[in-house]
């Protein structure tokens, strides 16, 4: 028996020491590299897929009616179809970049189009107080509100008009524009809220 151990070499508590114990522990190297890196390429692709940020669609357009006429309908009248997005203002839709962890800035922006009823924006827009204005270059529209927004709208616009509904807000005191297509029965709004 001694002969046999002194042929095989030294063995230690894990297995044989010499070069067959190197061999074999070779082997299970190489066998847990080989089966192991299917699964940490599929673990990482996961981990890829699943982080904050990476291949995240941006907000999606909103068709709902009644946060948009609890928030802003006593001034502009009720709206009977709406486009929109809502959404917190460091997440802007189409950005690369996305935060995990709060950011100072705690203000959501509703930005969207919206259909009154028939006559719903010649009422507001023909208040002699309000003194609406062709608008001049309106602010861009997120890429998904784009087709929604009629390419030959005659958008009008009053700083008093904003100045009164954005005053009168309840929740966090909004602030932004609401631009009007009397032809079209159009809003088109743009607001900052405070999120609370």
């Amino acid at each position: 028996m001694d002969a046999q151990r002194e042929q095989r070499g030294p063995r230690g508590p894990l297995g044989p020491l010499g070069p067959e114990g190197q061999r074999g522990r070779l082997d299970r190297r190489r066998f847990l590299l080989i089966a192991g890196l299917p699964l940490l390429t599929a673990g990482a692709g996961t981990a890829c897929a699943a982080w904050p940020g990476s291949g995240r669609p941006g907000p999606r357009v909103r068709t709902d009616l009644e946060p948009l006429n609890a928030r802003f309908g006593p001034y502009v009248g009720s709206l009977g179809e709406a486009h929109w997005l809502g959404y917190d203002l460091d997440e802007e839709p189409g950005s690369a970049e996305s935060r995990t962890i709060p950011g100072p800035d705690s203000r959501i922006r509703l930005v969207g189009v919206a259909r009154l009823a028939a006559g719903g924006a010649a009422a507001v827009t023909g208040k002699a107080e309000y003194a609406f204005t062709p608008a001049a270059a309106p602010s861009p529209l997120p890429a998904a509100l784009a087709p929604y927004a009629p390419a030959g709208a005659a958008w009008q616009h009053s700083r008093k008009f904003d100045a009164y509904a954005n005053h009168e807000g309840a929740q966090g005191r909004p602030s932004g524009e609401y631009l009007f297509d009397a032809d079209r029965d159009l809003v088109r709004f743009d607001l900052l809220y405070l999120y609370t």
